[in-house]
Order: structure tokens, then sequence, then C-alpha cells
């Protein structure tokens, strides 16, 4: 009886759940990860690579993080065709206001216009989810530096961080105990790569598996680079010395309590 509930995007549960949507859920916990950390200098998106081909022309764009207009930038996790069909249509939404008002469009106005469509295909027959989950960065002269999130069920919300994709609930977990209100942008970055490496199912993170990019104000104009793999690697290397410093510290304590109490 249960199983009949999920052959269909619109029925719902006797529990009043969206079976459907749970799953695309589920498609994106398994997704590469992406996290976005808001400082008061600008905004950060990190993500994990999962193509590492060596053929793979990685000179023509990016894998996770795409443009969308001059001030904004999102990453994505999830199916990555369907990032792209939602990326374009992000993009016509930008330029279609872009023409209409000659201003760019307010962060969240472009979020809400994707959510809707994304909300509809949650309610009708014959479709899918959409089955990615989105974060957004992005500048507008109302509300200066924003980072949102958006689902397949079409809901979103604002954040100072966030992660979405696999290991999304431990990367959150670190963000609450380390992010602090009056972060900067270099002290985000090291954030970032301290929070990948605690959940990323790796040894040691390199800079061929983390792409980061970054969106700031200079002179009037919003400027978003993505880090070079030299960038990324001084700040894997940075984290590394820090957590070598801090291990030697916690010895030196650990020396030192265990000499006070062997005099007492």
């Amino acid at each position: 009886m249960a199983r009949r509930y999920d052959s269909r995007t619109t029925i719902f549960s006797p529990e009043g759940r969206l079976y459907q949507v749970e799953y695309a859920m589920e498609a994106i916990s398994h997704a590469g990860t992406c996290l976005g950390i808001l400082a008061k200098d600008g905004i950060l998106l990190a993500a994990e690579k999962r193509n590492t081909n060596k053929l793979l022309d990685e000179g023509t764009s990016s894998e996770k993080i795409y443009k969308l207009h001059d001030n904004m930038v999102c990453s994505v996790a999830g199916i990555t065709s369907d990032a792209n069909v939602l990326t374009s249509e992000l993009r016509l939404i930008a330029q279609r206001y872009l023409i209409q008002y000659n201003e760019p469009i307010p962060c969240e106005q472009l979020v809400s216009w994707l959510c809707d469509i994304k909300q509809g295909y949650t309610q009708y027959g014959g479709k899918r989810p959409f089955g990615v989950s989105i974060l957004y960065m992005g500048w507008d002269k109302q509300y200066g530096y924003q980072l949102y999130q958006s689902d397949p069920s079409g809901n979103y919300s604002g954040w100072k961080a966030t992660c979405i994709g696999n290991n999304s609930a431990a990367a959150i977990s670190s963000l609450k105990q380390e992010y602090k209100e009056e972060l900067t942008l270099k002290e985000a970055q090291a954030l970032a790569i301290k929070v990948l490496s605690k959940i990323l199912d790796m040894t040691k993170l390199t800079p061929e598996k983390v792409e980061l990019a970054t969106l700031t104000r200079e002179n009037g104009k919003t400027i978003t680079r993505i880090l070079s793999a030299k960038q990324v690697e001084q700040l894997i290397a940075d984290h590394e010395k820090a957590e070598s410093l801090e291990k030697e510290k916690e010895k030196a304590a650990k020396a030192a309590s265990s000499a006070s109490t062997s005099s007492l």
C-alpha cells in the first residue's frame, strides 16, 4: 500500500509527504559538497570537485560554480544536467530584468522566481522535481552581500553560513562552532578549508578536489574570482601548518599537566 504513493509526484502519502521530493533531496545528499560563508567584506563559495579526470579540459568552465550575472554567482549540488537547465533559466531571468528595468535584478527576487518554477515541478503530473540544490551568493544595493540556498521543493532561505551535499550536517555543525559575525573574507577562506578537510572523504585535501570562488566589491563594481590551484594549495598549506601548531600546543599542555600531577 505504501509504495503506490511514490509513483506520482503529485500524490500525498497518508502522512502528508511527497516522496518524489524527498527522493530528490536524498539524491542531493550523495552529491559533492558545497558550502557558502558570508563575510563582512565579501562572500565565499567552496565546492568539492568530483570529476578529476586528467583528460578533461578544465579551462573551458568550472564544474560546480556558475556565474549568473555581474552581481551573482551560484554553486550546485546534485544532478549536473538539471543544474545546467536551472542556471540557464536563472541567466535568462536576470537578463530579462536588466533589459526591462535597466538595473541588475535583486538577489532574493531572482532566487524567488526560480523557486516558483521548481515548486511547479512538485505540483503537476508527468514531471519530476529537479534533483539539485543551489547556493547563491550575490550583492545588491538594497541589502548588500547575501547568501541563499534553494531546494527541489521550491523552498529557499537566507544564511550566514551553510552547506549542501554530502556530509552537509557535519559541515553545518562545524560552521555553527567556528563562524563569527565579524568574519573577514580571508578568515572565511581558512574556515572553508578547515571544514572541508574534516568532512571530505579523503586522507589529504588537494587543490584538484576543491573549487573556491569569492565575490567582493571594488570601486563600485562587483568582482567575482575563482581561486587558482596555487592559491588553494597555499590555503591548504596554511591550514596544515596551523593544525600542526595546535597539536604541538596540546602535546605541551598534556606534558605540563602530567608533570604537575606526578610532582604531587
